[in-house]
């Protein structure tokens, strides 16, 4: 995931420069545990691993994801799933991003609680 800013203005603090302040070396070791940081380096990895707003991704494909930026892939999927930015379905096959994040271009997205593609036989949401 790119860890690159972009121009947010002198006045406007950039959300991406204040999550990778958590970084070292370009790698998450662990969540920070102030709530207001926590859901902010949260948000960017949504955004970063879960690009397209309700658009599926297997299991697999999201945890190497999440692995190229942090040491515990499977424990930050739980995490984005119980903040509610991620939901996935009843079997845990496939993951969709839920939310907006601060990291998204607002002129591009609507903010759409619950969006995902609409549940099928093997499709019911569990979890965040």
């Amino acid at each position: 995931m790119d860890v690159t800013s972009a121009t947010t203005g002198p006045d406007v603090p950039d959300p991406v420069a204040r999550a990778a302040r958590f970084l070292v070396r370009g790698r998450l070791e662990q969540l920070p545990r102030r709530r207001a940081d926590r859901d902010l380096v949260l948000g960017w990895l949504a955004h970063g691993a879960l690009p397209g707003l309700g658009d599926p991704l297997p299991e697999r494909e999201l945890t190497a994801r999440l692995a190229e930026v942090g040491r515990d892939p499977v424990g930050l999927r739980r995490e984005l799933v119980e903040a509610g930015l991620v939901a996935r379905t009843r079997d845990g096959a496939e993951y969709w991003r839920t939310r907006v994040t601060e990291f998204d271009d607002p002129s591009s997205t609507v903010d759409r609680p619950g969006a995902g593609p609409a549940p099928s036989a093997g499709r019911l949401r569990a979890g965040g």
